[in-house]
């Protein structure tokens, strides 16, 4: 992961069309790593919804249908068996736990042995373009001006685009900004093959919060949300 990052600082950076961190230092030697980046910690965290899924559309549409031919590297290697086994042992942990709601214990179940189907639906759900991989509101930084800078790009890739935008609806957005962030993206017609892989990260990362804490609440909500747009 971190020598894909690397890579990305070194060839696809200077011309990814959305802002990131400057990189003054990227290096990769036997199976270690240094990146020496731009400061943004004076930048606010996060963005507004609608802002960043407007600068993830621009990433997006720039980059479709080219993302592979220019950085081949960008493809994944397939990992839906261990994701499959992960959430299995996890979620037999989790789906009892005091702050579950009805919905997304049921949302959950119905995910269980459906790991890998539904990851290939989500792949399947746009052509393959450049993708973070993480876009959460944790990633991103915005300006005094306004500008978004997107954080963290260990995870990147090529997939579809709308995986981006469903990874930041259900781990960043409040519900009642979906449909004002989704407008804001613009073409996202398939958002709904995207959703349940997603949902599996969501249900992995609500386990690591404690129960009834106001992240995990946040997550639930976020959750529900996805299930019902299922």
């Amino acid at each position: 992961m971190f020598v894909r990052e690397v890579r990305f600082y070194r060839e696809i950076a200077p011309s990814a069309g959305v802002r990131v961190p400057a990189c003054l230092r990227a290096e990769d030697q036997d199976g270690s790593t240094l990146l020496e980046l731009e400061d943004l910690s004076s930048w606010q965290p996060g963005a507004d919804p609608v802002a960043a899924a407007g600068a993830l559309a621009a990433l997006h549409s720039r980059w479709e249908g080219k993302a592979l031919h220019e950085w081949p590297w960008l493809a994944r290697t397939d990992v839906s068996d261990l994701v499959e086994r992960l959430f299995g042992e996890t979620w037999a942990k989790t789906r009892d736990r005091s702050d579950m709601t009805p919905l997304v214990r049921t949302l959950g179940d119905g995910l269980v042995g459906q790991v890998r189907a539904v990851e290939r639906r989500a792949e399947a759900s746009g052509a393959p373009t450049l993708v973070h991989g993480d876009a959460s509101e944790r990633n991103m930084r915005t300006s005094p001006t306004g500008e978004i800078a997107l954080l963290d790009w260990e995870d990147v890739g090529a997939g579809s685009g709308v995986c981006d935008l469903a990874w930041f609806l259900v781990s960043s957005v409040e519900p009642s900004h979906w449909d004002r962030t989704i407008a804001a993206y613009g073409n996202a017609s398939r958002l709904n093959e995207a959703l349940p892989a997603v949902v599996v990260q969501g249900l992995l990362s609500l386990a690591h919060e404690d129960e009834g804490s106001a992240d995990a609440r946040e997550w639930i909500a976020c959750l529900q949300e996805a299930s019902r747009r299922m």
